[in-house]
């Protein structure tokens, strides 16, 4: 493999530097996980925002539709430097991803026009509607309702595991059309307004505190058949296109966690604690350091392996399954080392004078216990594997 960048790749990554570095330094680049979520979420606009004016979301849209049209590689250059410079993950980060050139792809061009411009503002936040109490590893088996009724269909039933469905103005909800048909052909995908009455969203507590995942309820809510995104009973298609996308560049989004995590546990590890102590200074320290930095290395590395293979052609296949599955068991141990590095003082919350990193890590280290349910679980990802790539048999 060839990990260097041509002469085009290289000045966008030379601009985007500059650009970090000049946002940094007039403290406009905004702390991870601090402060509450809601806080979390209205710096995360400002964020994207400032992003947006310095022509940074959306680079891979098509200029026409507010982007730069830029390719696959400049898309990696940009998540691997917004973990460098610290950021967060951005609010919007679904809808860029996903929504975004689904639209681009399948949208009509009323559907363009209205959502585009405020996706990449932030000015609009996106939910998606997929995951229901019975169906979220069997995603066909969704049985939230949609009638048409003259002109609107009305929705009625359960979402769950809806994040920052309480922030968002817009769900791109799957929904069931037609009953009697088999049930991956009877789904169609729909634009639903969040803020319209028959919408209730009710927010599920987290372990650590957060209130990020949402039950969302539908009763009889109003979707103009406009709506529609691309044709009726054509939704599991539209769904895995959609799911496509987030595949191309998922792991990479990924590291935006994960990486700003290790940057601030090699820091943490290196100065001293509350105790006058520096934990650096025990090689078992040094070596699951180490071992969270190998990890993380043998991650993007893998991740780029992948990338050659589409840059060559190739589609994205169940290396998306590889991918998640390590990174999401590999930042539970990397978080368990920061709990062991900190010691009694990881286990303070924010609100503690004590607490190390502003109790960042007893935050983040209950938060990254869901990572290895959502998006698949752990389970699913390994029947996946053991299917696609080792040609096993299927286990029911």
């Amino acid at each position: 493999m060839d990990f260097s960048y041509n002469a085009g790749e290289q000045a966008f990554r030379d601009e985007l530097r500059a650009w970090l570095a000049d946002a940094k330094d007039r403290g406009l680049v905004p702390p991870v996980e601090e402060g509450s979520l809601d806080e979390r979420v209205e710096v995360g606009r400002r964020w994207q925002h400032e992003l947006y004016d310095g022509g940074w979301c959306g680079v891979h849209w098509p200029r026409e539709y507010g982007g730069r049209g830029a390719g696959l590689v400049e898309q990696i250059i940009l998540q691997e430097e917004l973990a460098a410079a610290g950021s967060p993950q951005l609010v919007n980060l679904l809808a860029l991803s996903m929504v975004g050139p689904l639209l681009i792809d399948h949208g009509t061009e009323e559907q363009k026009h209205e959502h585009l411009g405020p996706i990449l503002k932030a000015e609009k936040i996106w939910c998606q509607g997929f995951s229901e109490p019975g169906a979220g590893s069997d995603l066909a088996a969704v049985s939230t309702r949609a009638v048409l009724e003259g002109g609107s269909y009305k929705v009625s039933g359960q979402k769950v595991w809806t994040s920052y469905a309480q922030y968002a103005d817009f769900c791109m909800l799957l929904a069931r059309t037609d009953t009697a048909a088999d049930k991956h052909r009877g789904l169609s995908l729909m634009v639903v307004d969040m803020k319209q009455p028959g919408v209730e969203v009710r927010p599920l507590t987290q372990m650590n505190g957060d209130r990020e995942f949402n039950e969302v309820y539908f009763d009889g809510a109003a979707v103009p058949s406009e709506n529609l995104v691309g044709r009726e009973n054509d939704g599991w298609t539209m769904a895995v296109a959609m799911l496509m996308y987030e595949r191309a560049t998922l792991t990479f989004q990924r590291q935006l966690q994960s990486r700003v995590a290790l940057d601030e546990l090699t820091a943490m590890a290196g100065r001293p604690g509350p105790d006058g102590k520096r934990p650096a200074d025990d090689p078992l320290v040094r070596q699951r350091v180490a071992a969270a930095y190998t990890e993380s290395e043998a991650l993007r590395l893998t991740a780029l392996r992948h990338l050659t293979r589409q840059l060559r052609g190739g589609k994205p296949g169940p290396e998306g399954s590889m991918e998640k599955l390590f990174w999401s068991e590999m930042f539970q141990r990397m978080l368990e080392t920061a709990m062991s590095v900190a010691g009694p003082y990881g286990q303070l919350a924010a609100e503690d004078p004590l607490a190390l990193d502003r109790g960042r890590w007893p935050h983040l280290y209950l938060y990254s216990r869901g990572r290895t349910i959502a998006a698949g679980t752990s389970e699913i990802q390994r029947s996946i594997i053991a299917q696609r790539v080792l040609g096993l048999p299927k286990d029911r």
